[in-house]
């Protein structure tokens, strides 16, 4: 568990990355909606649905796939310097909580 220590993680992740994901998927479903649009009538609506939901379904996991795999590619483990691990290690851990002062 310390060899943790001597790497740095850096999401290198931005919005132009998985901005051509976000509009094929809505490109996806601007098309789904169309066919519903398409087999709209009165004996044909429970299909008109179920082509929707079915759309949906099949692409929500290629989405999920995408989206976790371009983050996954945009991680890096960098080593740190000896310098700097060994001087994180001889500072104690920066507490959170403010000192008491007195109320009077």
């Amino acid at each position: 568990m310390n060899d943790l220590q001597k790497y740095q993680f850096k999401c290198t992740l931005t919005f132009g990355d998985i901005y051509g994901q976000i509009i094929v998927w809505l490109i996806v479903i601007f098309i789904s909606l169309a066919t519903a649009l398409a087999l709209w009538s009165s004996d044909r609506q429970i299909y008109a649905l179920a082509t929707v939901g079915l759309i949906l379904v099949l692409s929500l996991p290629f989405l999920l796939f995408a989206f976790v795999t371009t983050l996954l590619n945009h991680i890096q483990m960098a080593p740190l310097e000896e310098e700097s691990t060994s001087k994180k290690r001889r500072q104690p851990p920066e507490s959170q909580q403010k000192p008491a002062t007195s109320a009077g």
